[in-house]
């Protein structure tokens, strides 16, 4: 690994939502110390406690991944969308007035979020290893969802909820023994 953030689970300070529905636990977010108003991208893990409406977060683009537990339906402008299936990203507008109706009981998902203004998000998930090495501007957050990734070379190996940011002009190669999320932000040119 050329550098890169080492980001542990067990350092993330859960936060209560304000509606009581679950916790959240922020992974990394862009600028550094931003803030729900401010931020251009974020990423975070949440536990889903209850089902209800979702925080609106208008200009930003979501995308949400169950990790554990039976899933959710999101109702999003009306539409009902079934999210069910682990691993399987589903992106929907901030804008949009959304509401979540668990399937069965409490769950884990992650998110990420980024301001339609400034930057676009991708989120691949693997089981395979790889190589990241984002460009300048971009970054990359590998993050161990299920099993171990270790980190080639390096003598680390995130475990589950671990993760690690890479910058434009670094790079790491990862070894996969379970799942990843690989999430590319990159700046929207103007």
């Amino acid at each position: 690994m050329t550098a890169g953030r080492l980001l542990r689970a067990l350092d993330r300070p859960a936060t209560p939502w304000r509606n009581g529905g679950g916790v959240t636990r922020e992974v990394a977010a862009g600028p550094a110390d931003s803030g729900l108003d401010d931020f251009v991208w974020r990423v975070s893990l949440a536990d889903v406690a209850a089902g209800g409406p979702f925080s609106a977060f208008p200009g930003v683009d979501r995308i949400i991944t169950v990790v554990d537990g039976p899933g959710m339906e999101l109702t999003v402008d009306g539409t009902p969308h079934t999210v069910a299936e682990p691993y399987r990203p589903f992106a929907f507008s901030g804008d949009a007035a959304t509401d979540c109706r668990l399937l069965g009981g409490p769950l884990v998902d992650f998110n990420v979020m980024t301001r339609r203004t400034a930057a676009t998000a991708d989120v691949r998930v693997t089981r395979e290893g790889f190589s990241a090495a984002p460009a300048d501007g971009t970054v990359t957050l590998v993050i161990a969802l299920a099993g171990t990734a270790a980190v080639a070379g390096s003598g680390t190996t995130l475990g589950r909820f671990d993760a690690v940011l890479l910058s434009g002009g670094e790079s790491a190669a990862f070894d996969v023994d379970g799942v990843t999320a690989v999430v590319t932000v990159t700046p929207v040119r103007v």
